[in-house]
């Protein structure tokens, strides 16, 4: 499962980036509000940091103006995935920028229906909100592996974006349903290397080392 971090904070994708672990960005406009900077600045800088896909989120709700913002935006970088709401409007840009070659990432999907709509568009991602689904008693992993159960049935080539994770937890449930990728909040990437056996074993490997006297340089 490759894993996109969900941020707009260049710091953050700068640090992720050195691990190796990171295969895409995924912003949205909530996150480029709270880094308080112009949006399409912010977004030229991530795609200049990275040849991995960047998501970036359209304003507009019509389809002739999402399609205008969306070649505005794919013209950024040639990284640019152009993100759009599942909508009939979303998916009518989307087929759009299928015919045109330009990426796409339709967001803010809840049901296998919408998700099988996006993947007849000619969605390059499709994005399951996953933890919105868990906020309302609902299992969001299950959505996942409903889509891919579709997306085998038909060999669609558009891939399961699981998004609006919040817990290591979900990642797993995640990469267990089939979700092709993972957009992850940076916190989240962090936690996931974290267990207390690791760090327990690590102490006492570090204490023993030491009562040896030795050095390997």
């Amino acid at each position: 499962m490759k894993f996109f971090v969900d941020t707009a904070e260049t710091k953050d994708i700068r640090d992720l980036l050195a691990t190796g672990l990171l295969d895409g960005v995924t912003t949205n406009p909530s996150l480029i509000a709270k880094s308080g900077r112009d949006f399409v600045e912010v977004i030229a800088e991530i795609c200049a940091l990275t040849n991995t896909p960047v998501s970036a989120e359209v304003s507009a709700t019509d389809t002739d103006e999402m399609i205008a913002e969306g070649e505005h935006l794919a013209g950024i970088a040639h990284n640019v995935v152009v993100k759009l709401p599942l909508t009939l409007d979303g998916l009518r840009a989307c087929a759009h920028f299928k015919r045109n070659q330009i990426r796409t990432n339709v967001t803010l999907c809840f049901s296998p229906n919408q998700a099988l709509l996006a993947a007849k568009a000619g969605a390059t991602y499709v994005s399951p909100f996953i933890g919105r689904l868990d906020d309302i008693n609902l299992e969001g992993s299950n959505l996942i592996g409903d889509i891919r159960t579709i997306y085998d049935n038909y060999g669609f080539e558009t891939q399961i974006l699981a998004a609006s994770i919040r817990t290591a937890n979900h990642v797993t449930q995640a990469a267990l349903a089939g979700a092709d990728v993972a957009t992850i909040p940076p916190d989240v990437i962090r936690k996931l290397v974290q267990h207390p056996l690791t760090s327990n074993g690590l102490a006492q490997f570090l204490k023993d080392w030491e009562g040896t006297g030795q050095s390997i340089l």
